[in-house]
């Protein structure tokens, strides 16, 4: 007996686009900008522990690896903010044409990149290297 075909999945059907890419990005920052949430409260909850913890928690938080994650986590802010933003214009009916969508997610991209390393910089010299 012939199994009938079955309806494949939409991301099998398309070619990959760059859209595909930009709303898994904005997916996977929103899951890591949770994931830095507990390194905010970690650092809160030391700050209320005692000088002791919190010498303890600025250590920790100043390893490389946590930098980079910080680092991961603020890209993710950024990008999730500017395309949030564009979210926001498509809720109200704007940048659905092709070529404007096109270059708000370059835009917002780009400019999340931006937007990161300008920040990064900004507040690892007023904080005294410790961002």
């Amino acid at each position: 007996m012939a199994q009938p075909e079955r309806p494949l999945s939409p991301f099998m059907q398309y070619r990959w686009q760059y859209t595909n890419t930009l709303s898994i990005l904005h997916r996977v920052t929103g899951i890591l900008l949770s994931l830095c949430f507990f390194v905010l409260v970690y650092w809160f909850a030391a700050a209320g522990a005692g000088p002791e913890r919190y010498a303890s928690a600025i250590a920790t938080i100043g390893s490389p690896f946590v930098q980079l994650v910080l680092f991961a986590g603020l890209f993710s802010f950024c990008y999730h903010f500017l395309n949030g933003i564009r979210h926001l214009f498509w809720d109200a009916g704007y940048g659905f044409d092709l070529p404007i969508a096109r270059k708000t997610g370059w835009a917002a991209a780009i400019g999340a990149v931006v937007l990161t390393v300008v920040l990064w910089l900004v507040l690892g010299l007023s904080l005294g290297g410790a961002a």
